[in-house]
């Protein structure tokens, strides 16, 4: 381990870690940790931070890792002990791990530069990626607890994917966890893409409609947007194509708050005469490009592969299609919310690199053991998870079939916030305050 820097933020002080972590384990779920210097082949940079309050950096608190929602997401940057709502109450009582995970962030990161200066074909490349799931994430974390935290147990808190996350940790290495707090991310297990979509493309239409019902001109606004495109050749500042599916795709934003109100003040200025406007054109790439997050679209559907599966084979894009709501030509135009379609694999310059790897992933049949129903159905770690009743993203309803068959769970279900609930203090306060009045936590504070 590595320390790089430590220093403070408003209200926080922070030290920047490194470590060197094999790209791919071989580590049984449950065993010791393995010796890293005996691994042979290639070893990549796991970036991490320590976060404390200002008034707490010597005070020996226990230890809560935050995983990231994603995929492909790195670890939040604080401005000031306020700019993170959950992280100001945590470090009440935790020091807070934040991970860069695995290809994100200052971990060795996973771009189109790396993917072409690796020089692979797509079999080679699409294997190179499997290792960036949650079965590796998981170990990174565990190599972290046993070597630079002395085993101690922690405590997690799983933003969305983040949950993905815990419940394969819990999985894999349940005696490492003394707790776990979920926000939006409990996974349906067993696990199928498509059956994901059948259940948030109706969402997204729904949505959808709930925008043009509350500001009634944007649906001929946005029709028109749809219609120019599909008349002219359109290219966003960058080059990249501007079609009609890169328009839809601004939906993804329809499961946060506000995002409603983002999309109206996007479209407001769409036009200049009879064009489109620079403006817009620059928003619509912003908010679509996948700079700087490319794992996030290169992994969306495989983060729901586990063991044996039948080929993904593009999920999202198939349920979509046989949904003709959805089609570019279809009016009121429908918006789409995360959603990996293959073709913005050949409009993304961000993503081109990756097209060949992703369509040998999508015809895969076998994955790393991410999730293990009989060690979940017997857990005895508590796990508070808020359910968010109108996710778009994670259906609420997966989301308590599932954790009516994982021990120890406890849901609290609110409709109270949108997917990104967790950004809001309030959520973490319910669940921790949850915890404490159960006695869950007790183990943690005793001296």
């Amino acid at each position: 381990m590595t320390q790089l820097s430590q220093y403070y933020v408003p209200g926080l002080h922070v030290e920047d870690h490194v470590v060197q972590v094999p790209l791919h384990w071989n580590w049984a779920a449950g065993a010791a940790q393995p010796d890293v210097s005996s691994f042979a082949g290639e070893h990549i940079d796991l970036f991490y931070r320590v976060v404390s309050s200002a008034q707490n950096v010597h005070a020996d608190l226990p230890l809560l890792l935050f995983l990231q929602g994603g995929p492909g997401g790195m670890g939040p940057r604080p401005m000031s002990a306020q700019s993170i709502p959950w992280l100001s109450e945590a470090v009440k009582h935790f020091r807070v791990v934040l991970i860069d995970q695995r290809g994100t962030g200052r971990s060795s990161r996973v771009d189109s530069s790396l993917i072409r200066r690796r020089g692979q074909n797509a079999r080679e490349t699409a294997d190179f990626l499997k290792n960036f799931l949650a079965d590796s994430i998981i170990r990174d974390c565990e190599f972290l607890r046993t070597t630079v935290f002395n085993s101690a147990q922690w405590v997690t808190l799983g933003q969305s994917y983040g949950g993905f996350l815990t419940m394969a940790y819990v999985s894999l290495f349940p005696a490492s966890i003394a707790a776990s707090f979920v926000t939006g991310g409990i996974p349906h297990i067993p696990m199928n893409a498509r059956e994901v979509y059948e259940h948030t493309v109706p969402r997204m239409m729904a949505k959808t409609k709930e925008y043009y019902g509350l500001y009634t001109d944007d649906e001929a606004v946005v029709g028109r947007i749809a219609d120019f495109l599909s008349s002219e050749k359109v290219l966003l500042p960058n080059g990249d194509p501007a079609s009609v599916r890169r328009l839809q795709m601004l939906g993804g934003d329809f499961g946060m708050k506000p995002s409603f109100e983002r999309m109206h003040w996007t479209v407001d200025t769409a036009f200049n005469g009879e064009y489109l406007s620079d403006g817009f054109l620059m928003e619509l790439f912003s908010s679509t490009t996948s700079y700087g997050s490319e794992l996030y679209w290169v992994l969306q559907e495989f983060i729901y592969a586990n063991k044996e599966i039948e080929p993904i084979n593009w999920a999202a894009n198939d349920v979509l299609r046989s949904t003709k709501q959805f089609d570019e030509s279809s009016r009121p135009l429908m918006l789409i919310g995360e959603a990996a379609l293959p073709e913005i694999f050949d409009e993304d310059s961000a993503l081109r690199a990756f097209r060949p790897a992703m369509d040998e992933l999508m015809s895969d049949t076998q994955w790393g053991t991410v999730y293990d129903e009989d060690q979940l159905a017997r857990n005895d770690i508590p796990i508070h998870a808020a359910v968010y009743f109108d996710d778009m993203y994670v259906d609420s309803g997966l989301q308590l079939d599932t954790l009516s068959r994982v021990g120890n769970s406890h849901a609290w279900v609110t409709n109270e916030f949108e997917h990104d609930g967790a950004r809001m203090g309030a959520v973490f306060e319910h669940l921790y305050a949850e915890a404490l009045s159960r006695g869950h936590l007790e183990k943690l504070f005793l001296k």
